[in-house]
């Protein structure tokens, strides 16, 4: 076995923390700050104070709660993988000519604060978002979460050098109010992992570890010249296939590098896993010498850590950071105990509290609901759990903390087993009469029949720009200051004005954009029994983009339709054919807290039917087209290979349930966006809709080569127009992506849409955008 790296020597112990903290504020803060930026950068000062309060805040609370060692660094104004790609200088060189932030001249806290704007910020920005004539980042889930990351490109002629000034300033201001700081960023494996090879380069990755380690050297020099003790840097793709086995022994040879020269420098070195159990990072960096490694206990069974040296810290992540459920106290501490037989044990969340909503204080809609909120723990009450399991397990007196700290949960435990909205019996009530649609080549003529469409249809996803106007004639009925007849009719004026918009552009497939909506998964939520609905339980998505996510806490059931009324007022005022819009039941559950004393798969099912139904009733309706959306179907797949078909079959099955009632003659979409589809397109193949939209514009249209290369052979509409990128794209661009897809899948086979949803986006935007679309389609569809 080869020798560990000299032992950093003596450090301050640590038995409670945290991977990472929420960053876009209770109350979205920083968002609102970031895109007041935006519109105007006069507003630098607004924006650096708000990220030093947020940061304060959060650091001083987590030690005041009692967590003695406290991550710094896991604060964002975009995402962690586009922060270290700015730390190590890699950044598109397509934003280089984008000049660097300038800070005005400030004194006494505007100064420290101004510390906080680092001078790349803007060509940052770029990256994400884009800008005129520059397209930004391709965008991805962050592994099986709902949390998107930007994908770096890497250029093989630029190299790599160190700039970790945004992580000084961070640590700086933490020290200075005496908090236990530990900086944290992504690791050097992981960064690589997950980027790309910039278009037209040769090679992989994870070939250049060697050349950012030398990176991430100059960092941790940085970071030790601050006076911290211990550094964190979270490794999660270890455990995953993106790591391929021939690159173990590289990888465990550029971690011992980076080990020796913390130690040299004074360092302790914590490695981060997350999302499945850790036990190929433990198995990995077995010799690497780390001081300390961070395992989600939660995600599957305690790892075997025999093969690592006695004195190696482990940080058990025992309190779920990804579910809003309290934690089992007493299930909690048998395995803490467990693990401390053999190590030393700290205790901590399974992942970073970026996943869920900041504090059970800060939402009321729980107030009437004493029973669901007593089985609940937000991002606050976790920290309040890791410190007292840490009592509980560390400290004489240990008992009597356990019984005071962990009374509530206990009575929450034994009430969810009684509680009424938890019992079973909708699934199996209707396990008979699912069945499958006809073959594909039998729907598509019965299709073609009742829909008369033109070669490359047009259509978009779904949701239309949510003016000011609309959301305030939503918030008005949500607080009951606007009757239900006056809120309808605002909605109905809406639908119109939709409608009107896209005749005139001259799309085929309409829809009528979405007005009543605040979110696609909220909306049906909302209509179901055995969802709950926040009102302030934010969570970062990407970027200033947040959403609510339900909470699935019982039977699920539809009482009523859903969306026929809006469907019929948009269908009445056209005679082109108008999408019934609905989402899926993976997609209801990945974006959403969902219960977990059933298997997922029933309460897939149990969605599925619900689903079914409003399917059903919007046929009856008059849909011809109905949209069923699964943006999050790759998003779920499990990081383990083993699982995978599992999940498969389940998830299959489910979309099949929820659609499998529709006649020959509706055609069925579905759409899926920001992920990875090249690895399930069996599955996609699987759940056999007649059409399938996904995102390929910031993707560079590569998952449109693969497709042509597998055995998918449906109709697919690979969206020629990133929403999510403020850029407007010209006729030729769009005709350009266009004549790709018809190249590669053939003219019968393509659909013309968006990426995506249109609601972030403005009525100038999205009326230049989509006459280009069209324009476009025309133009391919006349010189086929």
């Amino acid at each position: 076995m080869t020798a560990h790296p000299t032992p950093a020597g003596p450090r301050p112990p640590f038995i409670a923390t945290v991977p990472g903290f929420p960053r876009i504020g209770a109350h979205r803060e920083l968002k609102k700050a970031i895109e007041a930026y935006w519109r105007d950068p006069a507003l630098a000062p607004e924006l650096a104070k708000t990220a030093a309060a947020l940061i304060d805040r959060r650091l001083k609370r987590a030690t005041a709660t009692g967590l003695d060692s406290v991550p710094v660094g896991t604060f964002s104004f975009y995402d962690q993988m586009l922060d270290v790609a700015a730390m190590v200088g890699a950044l598109p060189a397509r934003i280089d000519g984008i000049p660097d932030h300038r800070t005005a001249a400030a004194t006494g806290d505007d100064a420290s604060a101004a510390e906080l704007l680092p001078p790349w910020l803007d060509r940052y920005f770029a990256a994400a978002r884009g800008a005129d004539g520059i397209p930004p980042l391709e965008m991805t889930k962050w592994f099986d979460t709902n949390y998107h990351h930007l994908v770096p490109e890497l250029d093989p002629a630029r190299g790599f050098t160190a700039d970790p000034s945004f992580l000084v300033a961070q640590v700086r201001r933490a020290r200075r109010d005496h908090v236990p700081a530990r900086p944290a960023l992504i690791g050097p494996v992981t960064f690589l992992a997950l980027s790309k090879t910039a278009a037209g380069a040769t090679g992989e990755p994870l070939d250049r570890l060697s050349e950012l380690v030398d990176a991430y050297l100059d960092i941790l020099d940085a970071l030790a010249a601050e006076g911290v003790d211990w550094v964190q840097l979270d490794e999660p793709a270890i455990n995953t296939d993106r790591v391929p086995a021939e690159m173990e022994a590289r990888v465990a040879g550029q971690w011992r590098r980076l080990v020796e020269h913390a130690h040299g420098l004074g360092l302790a070195v914590l490695v981060q896993t997350y999302f499945t159990d850790g036990q190929r990072a433990v198995d990995v960096l077995a010799d690497s010498g780390v001081d300390a490694i961070g395992v989600d206990c939660v995600a599957g069974a305690v790892p075997d850590v025999s093969g690592l040296p006695a004195s190696t810290l482990i940080v058990a992540g025992i309190v779920d950071g990804r579910n809003v459920w309290r934690t089992n106290c007493g299930r909690a501490l048998g395995s803490l105990a467990e693990l401390a037989q053999s190590h030393p044990v700290a205790v901590s969340t399974s992942c970073s509290l970026l996943h869920v909503p900041h504090s059970l204080a800060a939402e009321p809609s729980l107030a009437n609901e004493p029973e669901l909120r007593a089985r609940l723990a937000f991002g606050e009450e976790k920290i309040v759990e890791v410190v007292s399991l840490a009592r509980a397990l560390h400290h004489p007196g240990g008992q009597r903390i356990r019984r005071n700290g962990f009374l509530a949960a206990a009575e929450a435990d034994k009430s969810a087993d009684v509680s009424s909205a938890t019992g079973s019996g909708a699934l199996e009530r209707r396990k008979g009469g699912v069945h499958d649609r006809s073959p594909f080549p039998l729907r598509r003529e019965a299709q073609r029949r009742a829909l008369d469409l033109p070669p490359l249809p047009t259509s978009t996803i779904g949701s239309f720009p949510q003016t000011p106007e609309v959301r305030a004639a939503r918030a008005a009925f949500a607080r009951g200051e606007s009757s239900e007849c006056a809120y309808e009719a605002a909605m109905v004026r809406e639908i119109l004005h939709v409608i009107e918009e896209q005749e005139k552009l001259g799309l085929d497939v309409l829809v009528h954009g979405e007005p009543e909506r605040n979110d696609m998964v909220q909306y049906f939520a909302e209509q179901l029994d055995g969802f709950h609905c926040t009102s302030n339980a934010w969570v970062q998505s990407y970027g200033t983009r947040c959403v609510r996510p339900p909470i699935l806490h019982g039977d699920v059931s539809r009482p009523a339709p859903m969306t026929v009324r809006w469907f019929r007022a948009a269908q009445d005022m056209t005679d082109r054919p108008v999408k019934g819009m609905l989402t899926g039941p993976v997609t209801m559950l990945a974006w959403s807290f969902v219960r977990d004393d059933r298997p997922l798969a029933d309460t897939a099912q149990q969605v599925a039917l619900a689903i079914r139904d409003e399917c059903r009733d919007l046929e009856a309706a008059g849909a011809k087209v109905i949209q069923v959306d699964e943006a999050a179907i790759r998003e779920l797949l499990p990081l383990r290979p083993e699982d995978r078909a599992a999940y498969a079959e389940w998830s299959v099955e489910s979309f099949r349930t929820a659609t499998g009632g529709l006649s020959d003659a509706t055609q069925l979409h579905t759409h899926m966006c920001y992920s990875d589809f090249g690895s399930i397109l069996d599955l996609i193949r699987d759940m056999d809709a007649d059409v399938t939209t996904i995102e390929a514009a910031r993707a560079g249209y590569e998952l449109v080569d693969a497709i042509a290369n597998s055995d998918f052979d449906l109709p697919l509409g690979p969206g020629v127009w990133d929403i999510h990128s403020p850029r407007v794209p010209d006729v030729g661009e769009v005709t350009e992506r266009i004549n790709h897809a018809v190249r590669t899948l053939g003219p019968d086979r393509v659909w013309v849409v968006p990426d995506c949803g249109l609601k972030t986006r403005s009525w100038p935007e999205t009326r230049a955008s989509l006459g280009a679309l069209v324009k476009a389609a025309r133009k391919v569809r006349a010189s086929l």
